[in-house]
C-alpha cells in the first residue's frame, strides 16, 4: 500500500473538488491530507478530523466517520439487505424501508432499519421523490461499504 502527503496546494484542489459535491459544512479546515492507495483506483483520505474515499472520480465520506456522515441525507434498508450491502450490492428499491430528501447524483449514506448504523455510502441514481414512485429498480449506486478494502485499510491505519 502506497502512502502519500499531499502538499498545501494539492489539498486545496482536492478539497474543493469534494466541496462541490458535498455539503460545505462537512468539510472541516484542512491543511494536509494523507491518501492511502487502495489499488483498483480507490483511495482513503485522511485528516484529523476528516477521513473520505476516493473510487474513481467520486468522493464519497468515510463509512466509520459518524461525524461528517450526519451531514449527509440517509435511507434505511430492512435487515434482509444488509448481507448484500455489506458486500457491496447497489441499493435496490425493495430493499429501502424509509427516505431523506435527496438528489439525483448527490452522496446518500445507507443504514440498516433496526440500529441505524451506516453500512455504506453511495451515489444516488434517482432524486428520493422519484424513488419513492418506484417499486423496483436500482436507486443508489454503492461506492464504499463496511468490509471493503478502504474500510480493511482504515482498521490498519488505527492499530
Amino acid at each position: 500500500m502506497r502512502v502519500n502527503v499531499l502538499s498545501k496546494t494539492e489539498t486545496s484542489k482536492l478539497i474543493n473538488a469534494i466541496r462541490s459535491s458535498w455539503p460545505s459544512e462537512s468539510i472541516p479546515k484542512i491543511k494536509t491530507l494523507k491518501v492511502y492507495d487502495a489499488g483498483k483506483n480507490k483511495y482513503l483520505l485522511t485528516a484529523e478530523k476528516f477521513v473520505a474515499v476516493k473510487v474513481e472520480n467520486t468522493y464519497v465520506p468515510f463509512v466509520g466517520n459518524i461525524d461528517l456522515l450526519q451531514y449527509f441525507p440517509f435511507v434505511t434498508v430492512d435487515m434482509r439487505a444488509v448481507k448484500f450491502v455489506c458486500n457491496g450490492a447497489n441499493i435496490m428499491r425493495p430493499g429501502i424501508t424509509t427516505f431523506q430528501s435527496f438528489s439525483k447524483g448527490s452522496v446518500v449514506v445507507i443504514k440498516d432499519e433496526t440500529h441505524l448504523k451506516p453500512l455504506s455510502a453511495g451515489i444516488a441514481l434517482q432524486s428520493s421523490d422519484e424513488a419513492a414512485k418506484m417499486d423496483k429498480g436500482c436507486i443508489i449506486n454503492n461506492i464504499h461499504y463496511v468490509g471493503d478494502s478502504l474500510w480493511e485499510i482504515y482498521k490498519e491505519i488505527k492499530e
